[in-house]
Formats: C-alpha cells, structure tokens, sequence
C-alpha cells in the first residue's frame, strides 16, 4: 500500500466520522434539519427519518472500507501516525463539511445547517469555519510536522478508532437523564389501531398521538424501543431530544 492509498484510507475514515457528526448532532439531537428538509414533496416525517437513516447507513459503510483499508496498511502507518494517520483523519472530517456546505446548502439546496434561523448564511459559513476549513487547516499542519517512530500501528490505536467509529453510531441511540418522553414514528402501513396496540404492548404511556401520521410521544419504560422497531417503528428517538422540540405538539 503506498503512501496515497493509506493516506487514502484514513482520509475515508475522516470523512465517514464527519458524517457521523454531522448526522448525529444537526439531524437527531439538535433536531436543526433533516438531509432532505428543503426538497419539495419530501416534508412527510418518515420520509425524513428514513432518508437520514440511509446517509448514517452510508456512512457506517464508507467507515468500514476506510477501517479495513487501514489494518491492511497497519505497517507502514505506524512508521508515522501523525502524518500517515491522524493528519488525513482530520483533513477528511474537514471535507466532508467543506463538500457537504457548497453541495448540499448551497448548489443543490436541500438543506442548511440551521433552517430557522435568521441568517442561515451566517450558520452555513460559520459551520463550514469551524468543522471544515479549521480541521482540513488543522490536518495539514500535522501532516507537516510528521511523528517519526518505528513499528506497526499500536494495536490501542487501532482499538480506539474502532470504539469511536461504533461509538458515534450509539451516541444517537442512548437517552439523556431526564428525558422521559420518546418520539415513535411508525411505517406508513400501521394502522390507528395497531400502532396503539403496539405502544400498548411496549409499556408505552401516550402523552400525545397523530395517529393519520404514524407519529406518537411517549413515554417508554428502558429497554423497551427495539420491541417497537421489530413491530413497525421506523424511528424510537433516543438520541438528547430536548424538551423544546416537542412544543409543537400542543398546537
């Protein structure tokens, strides 16, 4: 594997974890946007929801090939993990934004960073600053200074990009303390009925229902949210939703 190819893979591997980032933080927990939220017709919530889902899919997927690439270049990466590791980790987590914040808010408009904000410009290119051009900045003056050493890649190395790839991933699934309420959105083929039986069987306690919608708050008793997804749900948000997003419910 040459130089590029490995500065390849952790490049890869960057960009996965930006969007792992970016996916996690603006389409769960802060609840900002969704990855179609200006297409036209696509304003159905689980059409959102399903849409996010396949990005977080492409992204596990685009973090396999880059982790995989990188074990079989464990070798000659150890001889330099600053410049041959970390260095395109963060440069590709910087692309990632920087690609994302021309292609998808600005040339192809099917989001931005912050729909309801005053200037969503200002968002955008503070956005773009901060997680784009300061990290691939960021990158290049690591990749400079180089790290020297002799060996393979140390195996705690490995292990940590391992932990922090999965662990992105089950950020997004673990409740906050404090947050007794959960959103449900359920397959548009549940019926009424049988999304109120399921909520029912789950433990579920409703605090609020559309059920022509397929969308219920409710609070759920730990553990119990992938019973739901095996009976329908195409979402049990889990993932630091703050009280404030729900308001909408009480109009």
């Amino acid at each position: 594997m040459g130089s590029g190819s490995r500065g390849q893979a952790a490049g890869t591997l960057g960009v996965a974890l930006g969007g792992f980032f970016d996916g996690i933080l603006l389409h769960q927990i802060l609840q900002w946007h969704h990855l179609l939220s200006l297409v036209p017709g696509m304003d159905d919530l689980r059409t959102q929801v399903l849409w996010d889902g396949y990005f977080h899919a492409g992204m596990y997927l685009l973090a396999l090939i880059g982790l995989v690439a990188i074990w079989r270049g464990r070798a000659r990466i150890g001889q330099d993990t600053r410049a041959r590791l970390w260095a395109p980790i963060l440069m590709g987590f910087g692309a990632w934004h920087v690609l994302d914040t021309i292609l998808s808010h600005w040339l192809l408009g099917i989001h931005r960073v912050k729909l309801d904000a005053t200037y969503p410009l200002a968002w955008d290119l503070g956005w773009l600053l901060a997680f784009g051009l300061l990290p691939v900045l960021a990158g290049w003056a690591v990749a400079r200074r180089g790290g020297g050493g002799n060996g393979s890649l140390p195996s705690g190395t490995w292990a940590a990009l391992v932990l922090l790839t999965g662990g992105l991933g089950a950020w997004g699934l673990v409740p906050p303390p404090g947050m007794p309420l959960t959103a449900v959105v359920f397959r548009a083929e549940v019926t009424e009925d049988q999304m109120q039986a399921r909520l029912t069987e789950a433990g579920a306690e409703v605090v609020w229902q559309d059920g022509a919608g397929g969308i219920a708050i409710v609070a759920l008793p730990g553990g119990q949210g992938w019973r739901l997804y095996r009976q329908g749900a195409l979402l049990v948000a889990g993932s630091g939703l703050p009280a404030g997003c729900f308001s909408w419910t009480e109009t």
